[in-house]
């Protein structure tokens, strides 16, 4: 099926394009809604660069019609779809550029922060394009705050803060494992600083207090243990800070009601 398809967006693109080659040959105009009703059955078929490529042509062969500003947008989804994300940004920014008062605008600038946010990479690698994500689902929020599309890019916005934060994280142990402490110290306290609401916290006040321990900074790690004690009283990295303090293993006793809270108040 996906073959037959391609044979046929093949010949479409050769009639287009045999005027270029045979200035005898006519062009060859495809009626708009032949056009179109191809683009949106290629993709409900699940044949998305057809899609994009038929989407194309309805703006090529009908650029006054009503459905060239829709195929515009068409066919950057279809590029999103595809995978083919700078496609689908280049596509949206020329879209967001012509027709800034859209009705259909504010899903262009959201579905160009989906393409950004689709491509956010693990945190082992460079995070430039998880910082573009954090930007475009910004602007989103910015321009149209009271939209469906503000409220999943505020969601999506603690993800990819959590995923920044945990790039933090990863070089913080690196340099803690290379025994680096005040380089791995700033980068955890980057993560307490700037990305307060993330999953990361409760560790990186935990690696600070164990990295101040290893360079006999205690009282500072006392603070740090402190902060995580009082703001992540639960949390199984709250217990391994006392025990990095105490040099007691109370996992054991936690489940006892209070237990740790009257314990740490006894030491500090």
């Amino acid at each position: 099926m996906r073959h037959f398809r391609y044979v046929s967006v093949l010949l479409l693109l050769i009639s287009v394009t045999a005027c270029s080659s045979d200035e005898k040959a006519p062009y060859v105009e495809r009626p708009v809604n032949t056009l179109y009703n191809r683009a949106v059955n290629a993709l409900e078929a699940g044949a998305y660069l057809d899609a994009a490529r038929f989407f194309e042509e309805v703006e090529r062969q009908h650029p006054y019609s009503v459905w060239a500003t829709k195929a515009q947008l068409m066919a950057a989804y279809s590029n999103y779809e595809a995978s083919k994300y700078d496609d689908a940004v280049i596509g949206l920014d020329r879209f967001i550029q012509l027709h800034p008062g859209n009705r259909d605008t504010p899903y262009a600038y959201y579905l160009k922060a989906l393409s950004y946010y689709e491509q956010i990479t693990d945190v082992s690698r460079d995070q430039l394009g998880t910082e573009k994500t954090l930007k475009s689902l910004r602007e989103v929020i910015r321009r149209y705050p009271r939209s469906k599309y503000a409220r999943d890019a505020r969601l999506k916005i603690d993800l990819t803060r959590d995923h920044l934060a945990g790039k933090e994280m990863s070089i913080g142990r690196f340099y803690l494992r290379k025994k680096e402490y005040i380089a791995a110290i700033n980068r955890f306290k980057r993560v307490v600083d700037n990305y307060q609401t993330t999953t990361h916290v409760p560790e990186a006040l935990h690696r600070v207090a164990e990295a101040y321990a290893a360079i006999g900074m205690t009282e500072e790690a006392k603070k740090a243990a402190a902060v995580l004690g009082h703001n992540y009283p639960g949390s199984e990295w709250y217990i391994d800070s006392y025990s990095l303090m105490t040099g007691k293993d109370v996992r054991e006793k936690k489940e006892k009601k209070g237990f740790l809270t009257r314990a740490w108040n006894a030491v500090f």
